[in-house]
């Protein structure tokens, strides 16, 4: 077997591993990674840039030499989430279909970083359909993209620079200037995968039309790059209106309104989690065929 098939069998068979089976319950790859990163910090940070470069450059310089060691189906289990993901979302779903709206609320905070405490039935299902559709890009889509590119080392060092914004990557008075690298590599390697993970939302979504115009209008008002374009062409595809004011620990912010639908609602999360299923099985399709071209040299 050459190594680009092998590749490409390796993107299967975790891509197959990861819709059966989900994430480990214990010792997760991705857990003792973020332990490992911690630990780091307390060595590396300074409130400047340059030591925010040296921690990123670091810890995900290590987890592609490590990809270096790690067969690609072991590796495509370990980065992608999408049966986790998916899992989350089915779980805030029927407690809202049992009524139970405070539980509702709580089991979100598994999903987002929101203040979920206040939301209403709409709002907790906008913030489920939201989540679902950036971490469909974040923990599916664009892994695949690496994995095909840049086999297991992509693919490891991918979910680090992904892991590392989470952490560092966020804005707040610690991070705001060590952080910097974080969130701008994450941004960076997000970028072909979220595009493509638009592209399919408008490709297999309900409405087309509305999934392509809600993308091409809507998403430059959002704060995220690559966020933007994704919540944006599942709103218009699911005829939903997603976006609009969150609360973040006490700060409001404001963000641009996603498609021009009706408010969702808990059924619309079941179409949510559909589109990202097919959306998650197409993007397989278009990669896997890529980890199989020659390298140009």
């Amino acid at each position: 077997m050459t190594p680009l098939r092998g590749r490409a069998l390796g993107l299967v068979a975790g891509f197959a591993a990861d819709r059966v089976w989900g994430d480990p319950a214990r010792w997760h790859p991705v857990a003792g990674f973020g332990t490992t990163a911690a630990t780091l910090e307390r060595i590396s940070y300074a409130d400047r840039r340059a030591p925010g470069v040296v921690h990123v450059g670091l810890l995900v310089g290590g987890a592609a030499l490590l990809g270096a060691r790690t067969p690609v189906a072991l590796a495509t289990w370990a980065v992608l989430g999408g049966r986790s993901l998916d899992r989350e979302a089915e779980a805030v779903q029927r407690l809202l279909e049992a009524g139970d709206l405070p539980g509702a609320r709580q089991r979100l905070t598994h999903l987002v970083g929101r203040d979920t405490s206040a939301l209403d039935e709409a709002g907790v299902a906008r913030a489920v359909i939201e989540s679902v559709a950036e971490n469909t890009s974040d923990a599916v889509v664009a892994p695949l993209v690496w994995g095909a590119l840049l086999g297991a080392p992509g693919l490891l060092a991918y979910r680090a620079a992904n892991t590392l914004d989470a952490m560092v990557g966020h804005r707040s008075p610690r991070y705001e200037r060590f952080g910097w690298a974080a969130a701008r590599l994450d941004d960076l390697l997000n970028l072909p995968g979220s595009r493509l993970t638009a592209a399919l939302a408008v490709l297999l979504g309900d409405d087309r039309r509305a999934a392509w115009s809600a993308w091409r209008r809507d998403a430059p008002g959002h704060p995220s790059p690559n966020a933007g374009p994704v919540e944006a062409a599942f709103a218009g595809a699911l005829g939903v209106r997603l976006g609009g004011v969150n609360v973040y620990a006490g700060r409001t912010e404001d963000r641009q309104v996603l498609g021009d639908g009706r408010a969702p609602d808990v059924h619309d999360i079941t179409r949510a989690r559909r589109l990202a299923s097919r959306v998650g099985l197409a993007a397989l399709l278009v990669t896997a065929p890529i980890a199989l071209r020659p390298r140009r040299r």
